[in-house]
């Protein structure tokens, strides 16, 4: 059973899942695994606990799982358990950055069949194309190196 803080925190979860296009179950399921004890939880406690059909627990928690937001645990018995995997969120952030990056290909589709002399439209393009290649860039190596470093730092504080 959730306090009315905890239940107040596990709505403000899924509120911003919701505000990224994510299903606020999601958010409400991955706030809840954040604070709950034990950190593992059946598909059926998670159904009770947040006031949502088990069909539609299991339904969210797919994708969380194919995302890396989650894991199986393994337990004795039918019943499926869930955790966080530590690092997941990143790992899905990154994900999505490097995604960005197929717009480049794209952009440069669209630069293939507008003409030279169309400028305006040319211009959007390049601009396209450019945020789609440096946000790929920028998703790799370089935002996994800041992110350690900021959590070492953070950490430390």
């Amino acid at each position: 059973m959730m306090s009315d803080g905890e239940a107040e925190f596990v709505d403000r979860v899924g509120l911003f899942f919701e505000s990224l296009g994510a299903p606020r179950t999601m958010g409400r399921i991955y706030g809840w695994l954040m604070i709950c004890d034990p950190p593992d939880q059946s598909l059926t406690a998670l159904a009770r606990t947040l006031s949502v059909s088990k069909a539609s627990v299991s339904t969210t928690i797919r994708p969380m799982s194919e995302g890396g937001l989650v894991e199986r645990v393994p337990v004795a018995g039918r019943e499926h358990h869930y955790r966080i995997v530590p690092g997941g969120l990143s790992r899905l952030v990154r994900l999505h950055f490097t995604r960005v990056g197929a717009g480049a290909e794209v952009a440069a589709f669209g630069l293939s069949v507008v003409d030279e002399d169309r400028a305006g439209p040319r211009e959007r393009l390049a601009e396209f194309r450019d945020f789609c290649e440096f946000t790929q860039r920028e998703a790799g190596s370089e935002f996994v190196r800041r992110w350690a470093e900021f959590r070492t730092t953070k950490g430390s504080q």
